[in-house]
């Protein structure tokens, strides 16, 4: 099957009950057994419910993966991943992420005797000198979050693989593909062990649910997920399946949309006398195009780019659009802006934040479906008002 027919057939086959076409949503926290331990595969809804398994079936297939373990968020599914470590282990991650990993990494694993090295990944000299005997994972995300970095999925990959050769087992690579969603990247074939995706965002696509997912095609290390998943109990109710399920019915639909009025918004940006840069890898100008163009099969939804002058300018301008909201989050087919150091990275501190390149006139746009030529009047008409 290929991408489209497999986010509407996966895992969704006509309920065997009453041959409803559409999945039911089990909205039960227990079943009735014939005798102790003798029932029909389903027991006890934080172990497993019907709707979820089929979420977590259409999943695996979207990313070609054996294994998907759906969560109740984005950030669950990462916690989910890093219980696989043990104190004392080492994890090199993507200087550039999104604010609440690094909040979970610094102030929450930190204290658990994990240690995390913050490294630029695009540098592949610099991930190579942070890795250590003790490195049991390599956490990417990619395209990064706020700025929109590219990191190369494969030469990583590579690096862990090499890392081998002086430790009994090899580090893993884990990549946020969120931004990507799995229409425009593919990472576990790309070398990459587990996806890790808030399904909040694209995949659920319409701002009414969240959830995250953890797949891989590893067995040990899907046992390991589906066991926090029951143990720790952070798993989407039925509903919020379902709605995640029906969302990415349309993932591929959407994301053409997303890119195409992107990339129309980032050319427009790129040339406005106000704005000072534009972080949009669909642009040649990015500096890492041509691996995008290479490791993708498509530039995203998402933009970054700062204005020209105060913070305040930003915030105002921010303020008076009409069709780009105000918000946290992404990926909906509304179009969203926000401002990163104050909301989505707001938990990394002024000194870091500023280092990375997070500045206080640093804006994101998640470009929502809507017309090209409304969202463009509508952020022509912000800019000359400020």
């Amino acid at each position: 099957m290929k991408f489209s027919t497999k986010a509407i057939h996966a895992g969704q086959g006509a309920d065997p009950a009453t041959g409803a076409t559409i999945v039911p949503i089990y909205q039960t926290s227990t079943y009735t057994q014939e005798a102790v331990g003798k029932h029909k595969g389903y027991d006890y809804s934080r172990t497993i419910n019907p709707t979820r398994v089929a979420l977590e079936q259409q999943l695996a297939a979207l990313e070609n993966a054996r294994h998907a373990t759906a969560f109740s968020s984005g950030m669950a599914a990462t916690s989910g991943v890093l219980a696989l470590l043990s104190p004392g282990e080492h994890v090199v991650v993507s200087d550039d992420i999104y604010g609440g990993t690094y909040r979970l990494f610094s102030r929450v694993l930190q204290r658990y005797g994990v240690e995390f090295a913050y490294v630029d990944m695009s540098d592949l000299n610099a991930v190579e000198k942070a890795v250590t005997p003790a490195t049991r994972l390599m956490w990417i995300e990619t395209p990064t979050n706020p700025l929109l970095k590219l990191v190369d999925i494969r030469a990583i990959s590579d690096i862990a693989g090499s890392a081998r050769r002086s430790k009994e087992t090899k580090p893993m690579v884990a990549v946020d593909s969120t931004f990507a969603t799995p229409y425009f990247q593919q990472p576990l074939a790309l070398g990459a062990d587990i996806v890790v995706h808030s399904t909040t965002k694209y995949i659920g696509g319409h701002s009414d649910v969240v959830g995250g997912a953890a797949i891989t095609n590893d067995d040990s290390v899907n046992e390991s997920l589906k066991f926090h998943q029951n143990a720790a109990g952070g798993v989407p109710g039925p509903h919020d399946a379902w709605l995640t399920m029906r969302g990415a019915k349309t993932l591929a639909v959407r994301m053409r949309e997303h890119e195409r009025n992107a990339q129309a918004i980032a050319t427009f940006l790129d040339k406005h006398p106000e704005v000072e840069h534009v972080y949009y890898p669909g642009l040649p100008a990015h500096p890492q195009h041509a691996l995008a163009k290479k490791q993708m099969s498509g530039f995203g939804g998402m933009i970054s780019f700062t204005l020209r002058g105060s913070e305040q300018r930003a915030l105002d301008f921010a303020s008076r659009l009409r069709y780009f909201s105000l918000a946290e989050s992404l990926g909906g087919v509304e179009s969203l802006i926000s401002h990163p150091a104050r909301m989505t990275h707001g938990s990394i501190p002024k000194e870091e934040r500023e280092r990375r390149g997070i500045t206080e006139s640093l804006l994101r746009l998640s470009v929502g479906i809507e017309d090209i030529e409304d969202l463009i009047d509508d952020l022509r008409s912000g800019l000359a008002s400020v």
